[in-house]
């Protein structure tokens, strides 16, 4: 007699049958997802943009950013200390050269110039009264000189005189002696006085020279301080625009704060910043596409920072056409520097599938309804093209948008809305 099955096992032996069942199914799936996917999925045309790989030339270029600013701009500091008493324009007013901005109270700066005028004064007195004493002192030192050569002179003929008179047996030795002795004395004090007259001429010099000095520095520091005091009466420097304006009455202003800007907003220039590590792609002279909505304004680099701050070096691009009318103040802009041009080389259409060089798979139009995945190397980049190093020819299309969701796909079928 048969031994009934308990329910226990029976339940297992329905379950394993089912997770047989189960596991072949998900199998089918897989098979068929392989499949799918080795065969391709399909996409509409109208949603891609394709185009079409050339043989060109390619400037080469790096990115780097960019902002507008005025071509000519100049800050006014104060060069006293101060206070602002009137205020004679607004931020924005358009000024003509020389035209008044502010009144600083300037009492202190116009006695310090009152003082420093009356000690010029006093040391071109000095300078004269040193002139008309070195004079007399040496006129009269020159008088005793040709006092003392008479005397000397007259020293001599005597001792001729004395010797003379021996010779007839009317003097004496002791005389001769005295008379050369006399002679002797006053040729050496003769000297003296020669050697004190060179002397006091180079002493009186250099002590004119000295006066002459002090009074050329009183001068100059006069002269500083009535161009610190013009300086002080704050006026336009150039025909501008006034694009700040410190508006604090009664403030006290320290040397050396910034008191307004004055700048030409018809004419521009365009700070830039690159990062470090591109920096030594660029040169002084280097062509520069400045990109302002979609329109390229042209420039070139002159010059560049020797340091780098927080990684980025900064330069400044002067523009072939500072007046542009799409060029305004404080605009932040994309700049494309150019350091190298290729002849004959392949290239493509730039877009957001670029992020620098290197390998892509990218979908190359195989025939009118077939799209094939390639692996493609990229080169160098400006604004517009990418360099081709391999995996497209000239001439075929290449889908230069988004292609993302479709990296697994070796092929994708291509659809034309109707």
């Amino acid at each position: 007699m048969d031994r009934e099955i308990p329910i226990e096992e029976r339940r297992k032996a329905v379950f394993k049958k089912r997770l047989i069942v189960f596991g072949i199914l998900l199998g089918l799936v897989a098979i068929v997802a392989i499949v799918v996917s080795l065969l391709g999925s399909s996409v509409d045309s109208d949603g891609l943009l394709i185009k079409k790989a050339e043989l060109a030339t390619l400037e080469s270029s790096v990115s780097a950013s960019g902002k507008i600013v005025p071509l000519y701009e100049q800050a006014i500091v104060s060069p006293v200390a101060t206070k602002i008493l009137e205020v004679y324009c607004n931020e924005g007013d358009a000024v003509d050269s020389g035209q008044s901005l502010l009144r600083l109270d300037l009492e202190s700066a116009e006695a310090d110039l009152r003082r420093m005028n009356d000690e010029v004064s006093m040391k071109r007195n000095e300078i004269e009264q040193a002139a008309l004493n070195n004079a007399t002192y040496l006129t009269d030192l020159e008088m005793r000189i040709k006092a003392k050569e008479m005397a000397v002179s007259h020293l001599k003929a005597e001792v001729a005189n004395e010797k003379r008179l021996d010779s007839i047996g009317s003097g004496t030795g002791d005389r001769i002696r005295e008379a050369e002795l006399a002679y002797s004395t006053g040729l050496l004090e003769l000297d003296q006085l020669r050697t004190q007259l060179a002397n006091e001429r180079k002493a009186h010099a250099a002590a004119y020279r000295s006066k002459q000095l002090e009074g050329a520095i009183s001068a100059r520091n006069l002269e500083a301080m009535e161009r610190t005091l013009d300086d002080a009466r704050v006026k336009a420097p150039r025909a501008g625009t006034v694009t700040y304006l410190n508006k604090s009455l009664g403030t006290s202003i320290a040397p050396g704060e910034k008191l307004a800007v004055v700048s030409d907003l018809t004419h521009f220039k365009v700070n830039g910043e690159i990062p470090e590590s591109n920096s030594g792609k660029l040169s002084v002279g280097s062509a520069v596409n400045v990109r302002i909505n979609r329109n390229t304004v042209k420039g070139h680099i002159s010059n560049i920072s020797p340091q780098s701050q927080n990684g980025m070096v900064d330069f400044t691009v002067l523009l072939d056409d500072d007046a542009d009318k799409l060029l305004r103040s404080g605009l932040r802009t994309e700049l494309n520097v150019i350091y190298d041009i290729h002849d004959g080389v392949v290239r493509i259409p730039n877009g957001q599938y670029f992020q620098g060089p290197g390998t892509y798979a990218m979908f190359v139009k195989v025939s009118d309804n077939r799209l094939e995945r390639r692996s493609v190397t990229l080169g160098d980049s400006n604004f517009d093209y990418v360099e081709v190093k391999s995996g497209i020819q000239p001439g075929e299309e290449v889908v230069v948008s988004d292609m993302s969701s479709y990296k697994n796909k070796k092929s994708i079928k291509l659809k034309t809305s109707k």
